[in-house]
């Protein structure tokens, strides 16, 4: 599909015009800062109103197939849009997993019944979507998941429970990775993989609260709960290969996403401005030599993040270490906006106690409340400390740790 110089910048500027005049007014509540933290109705429907108007005005779902609801269009125009979308800090799109995860996925491997079904009420976030990998005795032992599909007929019963289940509260399908055959040679064999709805007897899921005060996650309960075999995707018993395809969206390897921002974006230049603001021995911080290194480290690091984001996209930059960057996104971009909001705290001095509920808080208590909400990112999708291990092991080829 070719495209012109002209088309792209054409669309550019009719993208920034449009999200500069749409974009929302303060709602007059708190809004999350990701869609881990979408925990009552009223951030809910503010968000999924949101994603639906982005939809229907075209600036979202441009390269996914125009049969299905999409845009039909070359992922240029998808990339210009969710860069405004970034760049004017509009309100990132609710219906994550669906966008990034679960339709990407269904897409690659999905019947042509489930594509149909499924794909234009994601991008349109009549159906939200969530995941059931994590459970509360696995950790992140994905293998091991224990949740048991036991087929009845041309159904499946579902016993147990899922943990960490972002926008589980508001729901409507779970990607589902439950064990359907326990007597096998290894933990990956006998999983098998669901597209299941949520709102039918037998699944309850719990809200969880977090160290922030608010909500987001919920702990999912499956008592006898029912569900058609038509919900598989994939072979019965194959689930473990379908969900290692899960995550290679999940963590940006492959591509395929719908686009939108997915969190409120944070900028090491907007930390510059704390530093410019915030006091240290009376007078401004960014007065210190050793404040000013650390801003520039960021903004530098930042900088290197964005590039690295465009090399992935050229074959000829990726000889030698073919995927490393794509394999190592989620993993430095977590990271770095973790450093990044604790940095943003240190430099308040005293005024770092204050939170969001503080009406002297700096910023409103954004850094802190960043900070907290920071490890949703670290921990989620596979731990720093295990992305770690898949870059070493899987890209550079280093052996297992004894």
């Amino acid at each position: 599909m070719s495209i012109s110089a002209g088309e792209l910048n054409e669309f550019e500027v009719e993208a920034a015009a449009w999200f500069a005049e749409n974009k929302p007014g303060d709602p007059g509540f708190l809004l999350p800062q990701s869609f881990m933290e979408v925990g009552t109705d009223q951030q809910f429907e503010f968000l999924r109103d949101w994603q639906r108007k982005v939809y229907e005005a075209g600036y979202l779902g441009l390269a996914w197939p125009a049969e299905y609801g999409g845009g039909g269009k070359h992922q240029a125009f998808q990339d210009i849009a969710t860069a405004e979308m970034a760049r004017q800090k509009v309100p990132f799109m609710t219906n994550t997993i669906g966008l990034s995860w679960a339709g990407p996925l269904i897409l690659n491997m999905g019947t042509e019944a489930q594509k149909q079904a499924y794909i234009k009420r994601i991008l349109s976030a009549e159906d939200i979507w969530c995941q059931g990998f994590s459970e509360p005795d696995n950790g992140s032992d994905l293998g091991n998941a224990q949740l048991r599909a036991v087929r009845d007929g041309d159904e499946f019963v579902l016993n147990g429970s899922k943990i960490w289940t972002s926008l589980g509260s508001y729901a409507d399908y779970m990607i589902l990775l439950a064990r359907s055959n326990s007597e096998t040679n290894t933990k990956y064999e006998g999983l098998s993989y669901f597209l299941s709805p949520m709102k039918i007897p037998g699944i309850d899921p719990v809200p969880i609260r977090k160290l922030t005060g608010e909500y987001g996650f919920t702990q999912t309960f499956f008592d006898n709960a029912r569900i058609p075999d038509s919900c598989l995707i994939g072979e019965e018993g194959k689930g473990w290969q379908v969900a290692m395809k899960t995550l290679t969206f999940e963590r940006a390897v492959s591509g395929g996403q719908a686009g939108g921002v997915h969190s409120m974006p944070v900028f090491a230049g907007e930390v510059v401005e704390l530093a410019r603001h915030a006091q240290r021995d009376g007078r401004p911080a960014i007065e210190d030599p050793l404040i000013r290194d650390q801003l520039v480290a960021f903004l530098i690091e930042e900088r290197g993040l964005e590039l690295n984001n465009q090399r992935a996209q050229i074959p000829g930059l990726n000889t030698e270490w073919p995927g490393a960057i794509a394999m190592a996104r989620k993993l430095t971009n977590s990271e770095w906006r973790q450093r990044l909001n604790l940095f943003a705290v240190t430099l308040q001095g005293a005024n770092a106690s204050r939170y969001v509920d503080d009406a002297l808080a700096i910023d409103g208590g954004r850094w802190q409340r960043g900070y907290f909400n920071s490890f949703s990112s670290t921990i989620g999708g596979g731990t720093s400390q295990i992305q770690k291990n898949i870059v070493g092991e899987r890209v550079l080829g280093l052996p297992k740790s004894a």
